[in-house]
């Protein structure tokens, strides 16, 4: 039977987390990201975890993706991370908001250099005509920005999620699972632990 001692939803994460990153073949960061737009149609993805703090989770896209434009129209997202070698998933729930531009910098200044001219050669969920018209993009701007620094495009940064609820289920016999649940009504609250039914 599990069960958590500390009153801190990030402490906890981070002790999962860490043991991820030792067992997961690939990817211990990534997580499915739910959106829902306009219409009230929600929407599921894969992204990938590239930090975290007392401040939130922070992922990286297209401003113009269409998950960007979903958090335009409604901020309040969840993600769900799936470890399987570990039998364990956390489930998070909050809003999401904008990096700031330093933030982003820093963090697209670390990427692969062919990485970052993708994000200037790829126009994110926009229909594409062509893989090779795709090359071609690429093929431009590596030639505009040969042997030059590559700026952050300003249609590409992050987005943090602060969480107000944070779920951690734990893989038990005979489907008699551990779930706990923190939550906080507002960001400023203290968290609330409850232990859930399988």
């Amino acid at each position: 039977m599990f069960e958590p001692l500390t009153t801190d939803p990030l402490e906890l994460f981070t002790e999962w987390y860490e043991n991820a990153e030792k067992t997961e073949i690939n990817d211990p960061n990534a997580m499915s990201l739910a959106t829902v737009d306009k219409s009230g149609l929600p929407s599921v993805r894969m992204v990938l975890l590239k930090g975290f703090d007392t401040n939130g989770f922070v992922f990286y896209t297209n401003l113009e993706s269409r998950k960007a434009n979903e958090f335009k129209s409604n901020p309040n997202v969840a993600v769900c991370f799936h470890w399987k070698s570990l039998q364990r998933q956390v489930r998070i729930e909050g809003q999401v908001s904008q990096v700031s531009d330093e933030e982003a910098d820093e963090y697209f200044n670390s990427r692969a250099r062919l990485s970052r001219i993708g994000a200037w050669a790829s126009m994110q969920s926009q229909v594409l005509e062509s893989r090779d018209y795709l090359l071609s993009r690429l093929n431009t701007f590596e030639e505009k920005y040969n042997g030059e620094t590559i700026p952050r495009p300003t249609h590409w940064s992050g987005n943090r999620i602060k969480a107000k609820r944070i779920e951690f289920w734990q893989d038990g016999e005979f489907r008699l699972h551990d779930r706990f649940v923190f939550e906080r009504q507002s960001l400023e609250d203290a968290w609330a632990k409850t232990r859930l039914y399988p």
